[in-house]
């Protein structure tokens, strides 16, 4: 059975905004290349795989480690929660409109790990109890405003780690 965990970047005051937060460094950006590496999927809203999207093609002047992330993203197999797009890209995969049992499906189905993308989709997910772990990447930096990393409330959590991923980085994860 696979676990879901929605992790993401987020702000000291609870923000998560790529375009506004400091690019991630070569060690934790290479954390990010060794999880992609390891899941067996990932799942998303249309807006996050639309951003996602951006690994289907090599982009000039990528370094090592770019292209490494965007070989991990390409084979890891992607469902998109929408009801308005009507197609996605490669090893990419629309669910159905009963999100709760496609999400139950998926976890019974896969093994491994399976990320979720998105603050809003989390929020969803986090009501129909699905979500397993939250890993927050805690960056020393205040956003001031953007879109807050639990979009509304959520269960009570239990600290269940935490990881120095670099000089500013740690990451906390959390369960239900």
């Amino acid at each position: 059975m696979a676990k879901l965990f929605f992790g993401m970047n987020q702000s000291l005051d609870g923000y998560v905004d790529h375009d506004r937060m400091t690019p991630p460094s070569p060690k934790l950006f290479r954390h990010f290349v060794d999880q992609t590496d390891s899941l067996a999927g990932s799942l998303y809203g249309r807006h996050l795989y639309g951003l996602m999207s951006y690994w289907d093609q090599d982009q000039p002047g990528w370094d090592a480690d770019h292209h490494a992330f965007a070989k991990a993203w390409r084979k890891a197999p992607k469902w998109v929660v929408s009801s308005t797009l009507q197609t996605v890209g490669r090893n990419a995969t629309i669910l159905g409109p009963d999100l709760e049992a496609e999400v139950r499906r998926l976890k019974a189905e896969a093994q491994g790990e399976i990320e979720v993308g998105g603050p809003k989709l989390a929020q969803r997910l986090t009501d129909l109890g699905l979500i397993d772990e939250y890993r927050i990447y805690l960056h020393p930096e205040v956003l001031g405003h953007g879109t807050p990393f639990f979009a509304a409330a959520r269960p009570p959590l239990r600290l269940a780690g935490s990881e120095q991923i670099d000089d500013h980085v740690i990451r906390l994860s959390y369960i239900p």
